[in-house]
């Protein structure tokens, strides 16, 4: 069974005021095991990266803005990620941004089933705290790589969380 985990940057939290996606990273998992293959891209967005955004990601306008368009991008988003379950952390906030890139361009929205892992961890956990960090330290995954969110890291990080959510590492 395939399952892609797929994570997003943002210049800004929101979409409907015209933010936009910087970066997707993607991560393959057959039968909940990551296969290695992967997929990052870095988005040039027709807006400035916002201060706060900044502070979390670590990228700049001017990397970006040497980078393709989610237009030039998007085939291979589409293409890696095809009608496979997504595995999503916060999958109305991806989602949204995505979606609203694929129409922006005149595509139609992403339609696969997707399970977002927030959700799954406050069923799981029986917890109300379920972010990414706070979850990699329960599980004791290592986050020493992680100065800044980035959209591959990410998807790396949550491929981990999303194997012991779904039962821990079988040997």
């Amino acid at each position: 069974m395939r399952e892609v985990v797929i994570d997003t940057e943002t210049t800004g939290l929101n979409y409907k005021l015209g933010d936009r996606i910087i970066e997707v990273g993607c991560v393959e998992l057959n039968n909940h095991v990551p296969t290695g293959k992967t997929l990052q891209f870095y988005c040039k967005p027709d807006k400035s990266i916002s201060e706060g955004a900044k502070t979390i990601v670590g990228l700049t306008d001017d990397f970006l803005k040497n980078q393709k368009t989610f237009e030039e991008n998007h085939q291979s988003m589409l293409g890696f990620i095809g009608s496979d379950v997504l595995i999503i952390h916060n999958s109305d906030f991806d989602l949204g941004f995505i979606n609203n890139e694929l129409s922006l361009i005149g595509k139609p929205p992403i339609t696969n089933k997707v399970v977002d892992t927030v959700t799954l961890a406050r069923k799981v956990l029986n917890t109300r705290i379920a972010n990414l960090d706070y979850l990699c330290r329960r599980f004791d995954i290592d986050l020493s790589d992680r100065s800044f969110h980035g959209a591959l890291l990410d998807s790396q990080l949550l491929a981990s969380v999303y194997l012991e959510l779904k039962g821990g590492k079988q040997f």
